[in-house]
């Protein structure tokens, strides 16, 4: 490989790494994380998920929980091992070179990017409980979404000012974020918990007529496990990677970025689950009501279906404050708490939405050090922070708001994509181990070879479950990024003919949005099987891939490209089977394969993955530059 292509197809953001300023703490790493955790899942996930499976909805926060440390143990070793800002996107560069890495940086980015959207979306939405105009139904009106736009703009000035600044108030917020809900839990179990709520609707899995997806089937176990990536249980997870993602920026982040990682996630699972305890506890049925039209009526205790567009959707937590009606000095706590949760409705998803700015900055920027972008991207300003990445993150969130604005409306397809790309969690720690025995590992794995399939199915059974509807976005998403990729990655780094390039990257966007549309229009909007559409759909696809792959390695010019194309054949057949999988498995539009033999299914097939990305991994360039630059090191 020439001394150009070897400098494009490693790292670029080495030089640009030197600059950043190592501010962070192993307390400001571990409020980094815990801050991305508790914003606005706390407020509204639990809603959510008891609406999907009432009083079981408990187990989903404790499965979850469990899943996520496993991914969370295998970034421990990554991150300290490979502590650079944009880590998580930059990992799968590392073991298994460009087209496997763009895939996955692009699904991490297309969340990542979205994230601060969601977390103004939050604040605004419970502001609504005290200025109407802001939300209808849920869903902001064009004053909401001004309001919106004040509160990102808020968060880039904040991350503008840089890492120092913004370690330091996130630390100070992140006492408040888990002040806040811990006091919540106390209040309600201690006086106003309802234990009889646990089993309402017929038991503690209720009845599929009683929980929002029964009709459909999910209902029981299905319910606990489908409400996992689509309700906020992992969204609200999702946050342990901020010690990762800040990891090039820490003071000593080969020994901090595991506890922050793991602290993160044990304080979340146990703050989580007394939360749905708590708010399932405190549910008063005989103070709900359902609006349809000019119509309010009574919400059916036990009928957990209703709970989403009752007067709990505007501010779960506080409704149950304000709604409750006790005597005495129990009475002044509830209303004064209320007022309190108001508060932390603001605080909470806007230090989420603060952290999530300048992930996405940080994703954008490890986006630019794989040379997936132009080089503009790793440019650091004046407060030592990458700028250019920060001010398109925002406008990126900007952008984001408008088709979708609403919390829900988010949810699944942020943590659906975010988890896609945590299957590289498992597989990049195991194939580092592989390639690049000689990297040094501050913190060694343990169990390694058990630990790390886990991780990896662990991330492959929730993208399953979150359903067929919400992957096929999530896939189409993926197709639609093979235009960008062409567009610049596959002509500046892997020499494929500049015209050529541009000719393939406007086929990509134009075959993709053809049939996508054309599938969601047979489906009707993704509700009802047509099992030729799917079929048609998958072959256009799967031969538009196959095109864009032996294209790139017949023509590519850089000498790594026979390498990179070998080592993204297991990702793209787990991307279509995976979503054959999800259209005939339970928690599909045609469930041929029930539940729970659907799962066991995915299962063998993400392990499958698993083993054959560890095979096909090699070691690159980029990973071969990391270690030499640590050799290099005094």
């Amino acid at each position: 490989m020439s001394g150009e292509k070897s400098q494009k197809a490693g790292d670029l953001g080495l030089n640009s790494d030197k600059q950043l300023r190592r501010s962070l703490g192993k307390l400001e790493l571990l409020y980094l994380s815990l801050g991305g955790i508790i914003g606005s899942g706390w407020l509204f996930g639990a809603l959510y998920t008891a609406e999907d499976a009432g009083g079981s909805a408990i187990l989903s926060w404790i499965i979850a929980g469990i899943l996520v440390m496993f991914v969370g143990l295998a970034y421990s070793e990554l991150g300290s091992s490979i502590p650079k800002s944009g880590g998580i996107v930059r990992y799968p560069h590392y073991s298994h070179g460009g087209i496997a890495g763009y895939i996955i940086t692009w699904t991490y980015f297309l969340s990542a990017a979205s994230v601060p959207a969601i977390e103004a979306t939050a604040t605004v939405t419970y502001l609504s409980s005290l200025v109407p105009p802001l939300t209808v139904k849920g869903v902001l009106t064009p004053l909401g979404i001004i309001v919106a736009y004040l509160f990102l703009l808020f968060f880039f000035f904040l991350n503008y000012v840089g890492v120092n600044v913004l370690g330091k108030v996130t630390h100070g917020a992140g006492w408040w974020k888990l002040l806040i809900p811990s006091i919540t839990v106390v209040i309600l179990l201690a006086f106003y918990f309802h234990p009889f709520n646990l089993t309402m609707g017929g038991g503690f899995f209720p009845s599929p007529s009683n929980v929002a997806q029964g009709s459909a089937g999910i209902y029981g176990m299905s319910a606990v496990l489908y409400a996992i990536p689509t309700t906020g249980v992992i969204f609200s997870y999702l946050g342990f990677r901020q010690a990762v993602e800040y990891g090039g920026e820490g003071r000593n982040p080969k020994k901090d970025i595991p506890f922050a990682v793991m602290g993160s996630l044990i304080i979340a699972v146990i703050l989580y689950t007394l939360l749905q305890v708590a708010f399932i506890g405190g549910i008063n049925w005989n103070v709900l009501s359902v609006t349809s039209g000019n119509v309010t009526k009574p919400v059916t205790p036990g009928n957990w279906t209703e709970l989403g567009s009752s007067n709990l959707s505007s501010g779960p937590f506080y409704q149950i404050f304000s709604l409750a009606a006790p005597l005495g000095l129990l009475a002044l706590i509830f209303s004064g708490w209320s007022y309190i949760l108001l508060l932390d409705a603001v605080i909470s998803p806007s230090g989420t939405g603060w952290i999530y700015t300048g992930t996405s900055a940080r994703t954008i920027y490890g986006f630019a050090t794989n040379g997936y972008l132009p080089g503009v991207f790793l440019k650091v300003g004046k407060t030592r922070i990458p700028v250019a990445s920060l001010i398109a993150g925002t406008i990126i969130a900007a952008i984001f708001m408008l088709p979708f604005p609403s919390w829900q409306s988010l949810v699944g397809f942020i943590s659906s994509a975010t988890v896609f790309t945590y299957i590289m969690g498992g597989i990049g720690l195991e194939t580092l181990r592989k390639t690049a025995p000689d990297l040094n590992r501050p913190f060694r794995l343990p169990l390694a070879k058990i630990i790390a399939p886990i991780a990896t199915l662990a991330a492959g059974l929730i993208v399953y479950w979150s359903g067929f509807a919400t992957l096929f976005y999530v896939v189409t998403g993926i197709f639609l990024g093979l235009a960008l990729f062409f567009a610049y990655y596959a002509n500046k780094v892997m020499g494929i003919n500049r015209l050529l390039s541009a000719i393939i990257s406007v086929v990509n966007i134009v075959v993709t949005l053809i049939v996508a549309f054309e599938f969601y229009g047979a489906t009707a909007s993704l509700s009802a099987a047509n099992n030729i559409a799917f079929l048609i759909y998958i072959v256009v696809m799967a031969g538009l891939v196959a095109s864009d792959i032996v294209i790139l390695n017949e023509l590519g010019k850089a000498s790594d490209v026979k390498s990179e194309v070998r080592a993204s054949y297991w990702l793209l057949a787990f991307i279509f089977v995976m979503l054959v999988i999800s259209y005939f498995g339970g928690f599909g539009l045609n469930p041929v394969i029930p539940f729970p033999e659907d799962t066991i299914v995915a299962a063998v097939v993400t392990l499958a993955a698993h083993y054959g990305a560890v095979y096909s991994g090699f070691r690159t360039q980029a990973i071969q530059d990391i270690i030499e630059e640590t050799r290099e090191a005094p």
